[in-house]
């Protein structure tokens, strides 16, 4: 039994010579290392008894039949404890709490190098699967929720050629690294590549600014204005890509016609859900703000964000574009006659259920990343060089930030990061396949998930240092 009680100091010199202050502080001292190292210990003991749990209850499934969701719920709670204890290490130091729970997965995902092979279970449970692949859609739903439609209209001339720009030039390095590092792969593998590329997730960015009092200035309003473009133009190529993939995979053959059906259709339907969205939604929450109960509020939010996500399977697109075009819908006036009567807002509404879900979409996602790829040494150059392209493209994309007062090294910088994005992009590739084949294999997946690693680590130093040039005083303190 492991004893988690605080630890007393022996030293005699913390004891005995020193004064009432510095023995109180060694006191201190002292308890916090003992407190910290029976709660690692205790940690460890319950981490290393995962794996005979899960051995055991494998023998015990095959000496009788058991529910199925046991296993099930076995499965969420190693990932939720693995997801909260790598995202609190990851925030203490200083990085998102994303990275860590993408770290955990990997982690778990690749212990069978160390003899324990009871995680690999879960990686291949289709409920677990299908669990963060709801995490996904609620995921985009708050990331539209954080715009508006207007908020896409107003972000002016240097956000929309930045935007323009971070999509381009990442799409035709990425693709150009692939054909280079991987002639062998087809076209339908530079293309994928090339559209994960073209993915940013400014909230690691918006982090930082937040952090750092620059969140108002003309910078950061350029960098949050182009990443709303920037994502529905990347859903657009995303959407694209895939169309094209599963054509090929019914035997259809590529043609300019097919490749202007399938961006048509995107445009259609972003265009169709945003314009038609607006009116519709005011008179669906305007019906349901009638409906007396409970919950009201967040169950007419999500069959709106369902019910897209699923008219956009149906036309062919990922339910993801659906999710993201309703959260861009909606705005505070639809809340407003709940919010009146005493409900919450839906930000505040959604945030347990994204807490729950969308940390087993990233476990989820670094269990699927092999380790044993990067004893390729043409794997890790495709990481490499996917890392360097994915940088150059989003660095490129700052010649769009006109103006002679901007600072186009820090608008480059704040659309490095790949994140959450990068990694929904790179899910939906390996759900793609071309006469029974995956487009994305494994070790192409490491190797692009090793590129969101690396870009969402080096953009927090980078963005402080680029920052940090000109010094002076804050743009936003000087606004207050």
């Amino acid at each position: 039994m492991i004893d988690i009680r605080p630890f007393e100091s022996t030293d005699n010199t913390c004891n005995e010579n020193s004064n009432d202050k510095g023995r109180e502080e060694c006191i201190v001292a002292g308890s916090t290392l003992g407190t910290i190292s029976g709660r690692f210990l205790l940690c460890v003991a319950c981490v290393s008894a995962v794996p005979a749990v899960l051995s055991a209850s494998a023998q015990h499934s095959s000496d009788r039949l058991i529910d199925p969701i046991g296993h099930v719920l076995l499965a969420l709670a190693v990932i939720l404890a693995a997801a909260k204890l790598a995202g609190h290490v990851s925030v203490r130091i200083g990085q998102p709490a994303v990275l860590g729970e993408l770290v955990a997965g990997v982690v778990l995902g690749n212990l069978r190098f160390a003899g324990i092979d009871a995680f690999h279970s879960i990686a291949e449970n289709p409920t677990v699967g299908i669990l963060a692949s709801l995490g996904v859609v609620i995921l985009l739903f708050e990331v539209g929720l954080e715009s508006t439609v207007r908020d896409m209209f107003k972000v002016g001339w240097p956000s929309l050629f930045v935007a323009v720009l971070g999509v381009t030039a990442p799409f035709a390095l990425g693709w150009s690294v692939s054909a280079w590092l991987m002639p062998d792969k087809g076209p339908y593998v530079h293309a994928f590549i090339g559209a994960t590329l073209t993915a940013t997730s400014v909230g690691i960015t918006a982090r930082v600014l937040q952090d750092l009092g620059r969140s108002r200035s003309p910078e950061a309003r350029v960098i949050l204005g182009a990443a709303v473009i920037d994502d529905v133009l990347g859903l657009v190529i995303l959407a694209v890509v895939s169309g094209i993939i599963t054509g090929a995979d019914r035997g259809e053959p590529i043609s300019y016609r097919a490749i202007g059906l399938v961006l048509g259709t995107s445009v259609a339907f972003l265009f169709t859900a945003l314009a038609l969205g607006v009116t519709l939604s005011r008179r669906i929450f305007g019906v349901a703000a009638r409906l007396r109960g409970s919950g009201v509020l967040l169950a007419t939010a999500l069959i709106f964000c369902f019910g897209l996500a699923y008219l956009a399977s149906i036309v062919g697109l990922a339910p993801i574009v659906g999710a993201y075009a309703a959260g861009l819908i909606l705005e505070e006036a639809h809340f407003r006659p709940f919010v009146n009567r005493g409900e919450q807002e839906l930000e505040h509404l959604l945030h347990p259920i994204s807490a729950f879900l969308v940390p087993v979409f990233f476990v989820f996602m670094g269990m699927h990343v092999d380790l044993a790829a990067f004893a390729q040494v043409n794997v890790l150059g495709v990481s490499a060089m996917l890392t360097i392209a994915a940088i150059v493209g989003k660095q490129a994309c700052s010649l769009g930030a006109l103006g002679g007062k901007l600072d186009r090294l820090t608008i480059g910088i704040g659309m490095i990061p790949r994140g959450e994005v990068g990694l929904i992009f790179a899910n939906i590739g390996l759900n793609l396949h071309v006469g029974g084949q995956r487009v994305v294999d494994e070790a192409v997946f490491s190797a692009v998930v090793i590129m969101v690693i690396a870009t969402t680590i080096v953009t927090p130093p980078a963005l402080k240092w680029s920052l940090a040039r000109h010094g002076g005083d804050c743009p936003d303190r000087l606004a207050r």
